[in-house]
């Protein structure tokens, strides 16, 4: 019964980790999406905008390597 129980909870563990990292990857896609609107209406990009672009697409590849961090945990038979 023990045992049940851990794997229930880590299962559950994993979910919220999953969906905290859904939320942050849409949150992260959204500011990457609106500064890349910013960028293109603009003639000449500002040095803060320049920061701006390259921190949203930082985040972005932050989120990749997560991602792909819980993809091969999932293959590899250590989630779930």
């Amino acid at each position: 019964m023990e045992h049940q129980k851990s794997a229930t909870e880590k299962r559950k563990a994993w979910r919220e980790q999953e969906d905290m990292l859904v939320a942050r990857w849409n949150a992260a896609n959204e500011r990457f999406r609106s500064v890349h609107a910013r960028l293109a209406l603009e003639r000449e990009a500002s040095d803060e905008l320049k920061q701006e672009v390259a921190a949203a697409r930082n985040e972005i590849d932050i989120l990749r390597r997560e991602v792909a961090r819980l993809k091969v945990e999932y293959v590899s038979g250590k989630r779930y």
